[in-house]
């Protein structure tokens, strides 16, 4: 399948594909309102309307996402008590954050009182940094863990094929996983506009550039091979 169009009717078929689609619509949406918003007042008034409703889509598309949590203590826990211990606190603030982000979404197209969508945004927005913290460091303890084996690999006087092929996919699952902590970081940004609010992650350029980089990333991640 080298397709590029067969690819991408693969990827819109994903949650995440079309997530990361919409997701890209949001904020590029955000950097044309700031950027318009001065010089071309209508302009940048469609952009923002762009914006809201592309945030509102991606809400909708995340019903029932917290499960995916749930199912992934449930099914893997990890390996080690180390991992199993970092991958509940993961996955608990990330059920949290997608749990009360429904809460928020009705909040905000007015099926709920509207009041509630400040509280709802901080609860969800805590559960994801708290969860993205740890997602991070799993992932660095698993890029760390690659980096000695290839070390190890290296250094043995008996090179292989299979040895050669061990060092591939060292490779990928690394910048697999660089690209997760990237999107987390970014993330973890965007959060924190909603948790602390400041000059810097509050910035419309901060926010734009932090969701593209999260989208891109998972682009990259669900892109099918």
């Amino acid at each position: 399948m080298n397709d590029t169009v067969d690819k991408l009717v693969i990827f819109l078929a994903k949650r995440d594909g079309i997530d990361k689609l919409v997701k890209t619509f949001q904020y590029v949406s955000k950097l044309v309102n700031w950027h318009e918003e001065t010089a071309h007042p209508a302009a940048a008034h469609r952009a923002k309307q762009w914006e809201v409703a592309a945030g509102l889509s991606r809400k909708a598309f995340r019903s029932g996402r917290f499960l995916t949590g749930f199912n992934a203590l449930r099914r893997n826990p990890g390996e080690t008590p180390t991992f199993r211990f970092l991958s509940v606190l993961a996955n608990a603030g990330e059920m949290v954050y997608f749990f009360f982000d429904h809460f928020l979404w009705l909040a905000r197209i007015g099926v709920l009182d509207a009041k509630l969508a400040r509280k709802m945004s901080f609860i969800s927005a805590f559960g994801e940094a708290f969860g993205y913290i740890f997602f991070i460091i799993m992932d660095f303890i698993i890029i760390r863990r690659g980096v000695i084996q290839e070390r190890k690999g290296y250094a043995s006087i008996e090179k292989s094929t299979d040895m050669e092929e061990s060092f591939k996919k060292i490779k990928a699952d690394r910048v697999m996983r660089l690209m997760a902590v990237a999107a987390n970081v970014a993330d973890l940004i965007i959060a924190l506009a909603d948790i602390e609010p400041n000059p810097f992650c509050n910035h419309a350029v901060t926010l734009g550039i932090s969701g593209l980089v999260s989208a891109w990333a998972g682009w990259y991640r669900n892109w099918p091979s």
